[in-house]
Order: structure tokens, then sequence, then C-alpha cells
């Protein structure tokens, strides 16, 4: 039997509806391990600022290895999110824009809003971003897409202490 990925999971309360969803699709699955960090509940008010760094320090403990976090547009998660070493995270709220994260980019982490993206469309970002891997379907600028991530790596390691 294959491993399970490890996935960790936050929101804020304007993420709590499309967080539910996508939680109860990650359940059904049975190559994926749950880490569910919060918020539990859509009376909670957490804020986003102190969601992602959950998520972001769960990747970085190696508790995980993808992390989904969601607020009203995505936007301030993957803000708050890409202050951590080692953590790739992209906004998504189309299903191209989901996959072309993790092929293009390597995107770790995934944020979407809300207040933008329906359920039911968030499950299925988050069902194409899993579904493929770094330069996949890209197998021709593979090279080029690689090098650029190393470059990437680079100005981390020159900028995070």
């Amino acid at each position: 039997m294959a491993a399970k990925t490890r996935i960790a999971i936050a929101s804020d309360k304007a993420g709590y509806a499309l967080k539910s969803a996508v939680v109860e699709y990650l359940q059904e699955r049975d190559d994926i391990e749950l880490l569910d960090l919060g918020q539990h509940s859509a009376e909670e008010a957490q804020p986003y600022d102190g969601q992602a760094p959950k998520v972001a320090q769960a990747l970085q403990r190696g508790e995980a290895e993808r992390g989904i976090l969601i607020c009203g547009t995505g936007q301030g998660m993957g803000i708050v999110a890409n202050k951590h070493k080692g953590v790739y995270a992209v906004v998504a709220d189309t299903v191209f824009a989901g996959e072309r994260g993790r092929i293009i980019n390597n995107a770790n982490v995934l944020t979407m809003g809300g207040w933008i993206t329906a359920p039911v469309l968030g499950v299925q970002i988050v069902k194409s971003w899993l579904a493929l891997e770094f330069t996949e379907t890209m197998e021709e600028r593979a090279e080029w897409l690689s090098s650029a991530f190393a470059r990437v790596q680079k100005l981390e390691e020159e900028n995070f202490s």
C-alpha cells in the first residue's frame, strides 16, 4: 500500500464553509491523511494571520507534505504562508490556476477564498492540485522549471536566516 499524502488544513471564519467542503472531500479519500488545524466551527473567530502559520509550521516540522489555507480571498493566507521558509503558497480560484501552481511553481500550499470560490469549485481545485506533480505535463519545459525553482530556493536561502 502506498504512503498517504499528509495534508494540513486551516481557515479563518470567512473560509470556514469552503474548508468544511474540502475537509469532507479529503476525508473520503483513502490516500490522504488530514491534519485539521481549525477553524472548527462557524462561530470561531480565528484570524488568517494566526491560522496560516499553523499550516506553514506543520510543513516545516515534516508533519505534512502539503497544506491548504482558506480565508476570504486566499490572498492574506498566501502572504502569511510565504513568510515561512520552505513554503510555496499559491492562490487559486480556478482549476487551471490550481494545477498550474503545482506543475509550474511546485506549490506545496494551496490557498483559496471562501468569498470567491463556491465549495463545489473549491473541491475541484483541490482535486486538480493534488492530481499532479511538479513539471508533470510540462516535460518539454521540465529542466527550465526545475532551474527556476532552484533559483527561487536560492533567493529563499539568501533572504531567510
